[in-house]
């Protein structure tokens, strides 16, 4: 059954759904064996462990979850996360437990929520790397590195077959509607594969402007779009990606990796429930 709070979201939720068209479709995605499309949002967990165990743990108790279609590896919270050789064989350990769902690999910057803060070259150099070792399945690269590397990454990217997520985070408020539409028509001209960002909001009409973003950039793009409010007040748009046009979200397998994501089991249980509603 579920917790009140969890309740509460579903309802809000339901009632967007009756008040909204369905929106644009978007052209499906394959990626490993999962194919992002229309509907109900895929979920990704991450690593938040600093050593190989935990990856491993998580990759194993993810592959025996059918909840969870991603895993992400957060490279930036290993203790060995600037080793290339060692995070590679870590991946392709963690790509053979997966067996088949795909792995993200995320190298989170500091500025960003993450917990390394190297330069922009070296930033650029490690992807450089672990593209050619070959065990992502997904990349996802941070579009403050500015144009001319974002080209760079995501044509490597490509020639190896891995998709991209570009993204952008804003831990501290909600930019206004044209800075969060700018950033991501930007990241779908530069070549992503699907368009994120994250923002932190200070009141309920901040969690709202979020969600009209996503449903104004649905009709402008066919690319699968990642898009979340943070925090207890944003968790709303983790479950309701249906409603307003984002196709993934993050939910937990133990501790979460950013603020207001939800468990596995208690996040798909009301992802089901408006994934019925919708199609009724």
């Amino acid at each position: 059954m579920l917790k009140a709070p969890l309740a509460l979201l579903m309802m809000m939720a339901v009632s967007a759904t009756a008040a909204e068209p369905s929106s644009s479709p978007i052209r499906p995605l394959q990626v490993g064996n999962l194919t992002i499309q229309q509907g109900k949002p895929a979920i990704i967990v991450s690593t938040t462990g600093n050593d190989e165990e935990g990856a491993l743990k998580l990759a194993r108790q993810a592959a025996q979850t059918p909840q969870v279609q991603v895993v992400e590896l957060r490279v930036d919270k290993l203790d060995f996360a600037t080793r290339v050789d060692k995070v590679a064989q870590l991946g392709q350990a963690m790509r053979r437990e997966l067996k088949g769902k795909p792995l993200l690999l995320t190298l989170r910057t500091k500025g960003e929520g993450g917990s390394l803060s190297p330069d922009d070259a070296s930033y650029i150099a490690l992807y450089q790397q672990w593209l050619e070792a070959g065990f992502a399945d997904l990349i996802d690269i941070e579009m403050r590195i500015g144009a001319q590397a974002v080209d760079q990454l995501v044509a490597q990217a490509h020639q190896h077959h891995v998709a991209v997520i570009l993204s952008y985070h804003d831990f501290q408020a909600t930019p206004d509607n044209a800075d969060m539409l700018r950033r991501l028509s930007w990241q779908a001209a530069h070549g992503a594969d699907i368009l994120k960002i994250a923002v932190m909001p200070k009141t309920p009409q901040d969690v709202s402007r979020l969600t009209d973003v996503t449903w104004q950039m649905r009709q402008r793009s066919d690319k699968p779009l990642l898009t979340m409010a943070m925090g207890g007040l944003g968790a709303v748009t983790r479950v309701s990606g249906e409603v307003f046009g984002s196709n993934l979200t993050f939910g937990t397998l133990g501790e979460a990796s950013a603020p207001g994501q939800l468990d596995v089991q208690a996040l798909d249980q009301v992802l089901t429930t408006l994934h019925k509603a919708n199609a009724s």
